[in-house]
């Protein structure tokens, strides 16, 4: 969750309370689970490792005074780091999407050359493991093992076949992060 906060921030300073709303809106059903302390914590380890600074700014007459966060140059490193990352054969599949989302967001990368790079990987990893497939002999556990992976990396491409299509059709807006 840390690197989809800073990837939010990129697209410009926010309090906890918007940072959350967004990330709901990102996760859909699955951010409705997302407590606000979450995001709180989250953002006091990342000025802890100062990869955001606060400051604080005055709230309305009926509001408290709220802390408002920034990505700081090492912050906006770890953003770009993140959004070249290549995190497979175990995607946490929430985490990429919001990947997908704040990229669209904050107009850092585009959703599809990401959905892209993923590809080549899994297809590289595919390749091998077919490979290492043939190699086995009939019968052999270790073969089985092998398919398993196989058919969850062919799943993996079918979906981001789907987020292809996604985000390709949404001319990578960014309205739901």
């Amino acid at each position: 969750m840390q690197d989809a906060v800073l990837a939010l921030l990129a697209k410009e300073p926010s309090h906890g309370y918007g940072l959350r709303a967004r990330l709901r809106r990102a996760l859909g059903p699955l951010g409705e689970s997302m407590n606000a302390g979450q995001v709180y914590v989250t953002l006091a380890r990342l000025e802890k490792a100062e990869l955001v600074v606060s400051e604080v700014t005055e709230g309305l007459p009926d509001r408290p005074d709220r802390k408002v966060y920034a990505l700081t140059p090492a912050g906006q490193q770890r953003v770009a780091a993140w959004l070249s990352e290549v995190n497979w054969p175990k995607p946490n599949l929430a985490e990429f999407h919001l990947k997908l989302a704040a990229a669209a967001a904050a107009r850092l990368a585009d959703p599809v050359e990401l959905v892209d790079a993923q590809r080549r990987e899994l297809l590289r990893r595919l390749a091998e493991v077919q490979r290492a497939a043939l190699a086995e002999p009939e019968g052999s556990t270790a073969g089985l093992l092998l398919e398993g992976v196989a058919l969850r990396l062919q799943a993996d491409l079918r979906w981001l076949v789907a987020c292809e299509r996604q985000w390709s059709r949404a001319g990578n807006g960014s309205e739901d992060a």
